[in-house]
């Protein structure tokens, strides 16, 4: 009964997470997505994170706004890993991954404040976009 009523809890909070995107160019605050819940460790700050992701400019027209693909870990044939905390990551990937469990999938919506801002990245992510990542958490250590 405890477990149901956490799912239900799970299923109310993502619906709620989603109402912020309305805006033509985004998100105007973080918004999670949470896919598949995990059943592994919990990420939080200073863990060791190990996950695999794809990236996409965000697309209001796009099915789940997805745009242009910007980067895989997949496209690598490697995870990556980091501490999370140490700001080694996009502000938005700091909070977004918080509180995942491994083996858990999540869709993160990231305004620009929360990406790279006004930096372009590359000629892929031009300045002030908004951002879509789906992640996959294999570990916590």
């Amino acid at each position: 009964m405890h477990r149901s009523w956490l799912l239900t809890a799970s299923m109310l909070l993502t619906a709620i997470a989603v109402l912020p995107v309305s805006a033509a160019d985004g998100p105007s605050g973080l918004v999670v997505i949470d896919r598949q819940v995990g059943t592994g460790a919990i990420a939080r700050n200073d863990a060791q994170v190990e996950l695999n992701y794809t990236g996409w400019l965000y697309d209001e027209n796009a099915k789940d706004h997805h745009g242009a693909k910007i980067d895989s870990s997949y496209d690598h044939g490697q995870t990556i890993t980091f501490t999370l905390g140490e700001g080694k990551v996009i502000p938005g990937w700091e909070r977004g991954i918080k509180g995942m469990r491994a083996g858990g999938k999540r869709t993160l919506l990231i305004p620009p404040k929360l990406g790279y801002g006004g930096r372009s990245v590359g000629k892929v992510v031009p300045p002030n976009a908004s951002l879509v990542f789906d992640i996959e958490l294999v570990s916590v250590h």
